[in-house]
């Protein structure tokens, strides 16, 4: 039952190309955003689309992986955990940052 613990899964499309950024041991970080859809019927029975937007990241193999295959709107699906973390502006303001750190990904959708 622990593996169930903190556990994240999307699928959705890629907002914007992914940035990487290489640090100073060498260690890969990518940083981008996920948008996930649902649909249902309002009260007139029309269609309607919720859509949620998710901040995501990813370190080390996985980022190397989304640097080379990861495009603005290419389907994903991902696995990893929810993390919260926070910090102070130059202007002492507190800021609240959610965001899924990615420990597996599925490139989905049709090849180019």
């Amino acid at each position: 039952m622990n593996t169930i613990r903190n556990q994240v899964q999307l699928i959705g499309n890629v907002g914007q190309n992914p940035t990487v950024t290489t640090l100073d041991s060498g260690k890969k970080v990518a940083r981008f955003s996920l948008a996930t859809n649902e649909y249902y019927k309002n009260a007139q029975g029309a269609k309607e689309t919720q859509t949620q937007w998710h901040q995501l990241v990813a370190w080390g193999k996985v980022a190397e992986i989304i640097e080379s295959y990861v495009t603005q709107g290419k389907e994903l699906a991902v696995s990893g955990k929810l993390i919260h973390r926070q910090y102070d502006t130059s202007e002492g303001e507190r800021r609240y940052v959610t965001e899924v750190e990615v420990n597996e990904l599925l490139l989905l959708g049709s090849k180019p």
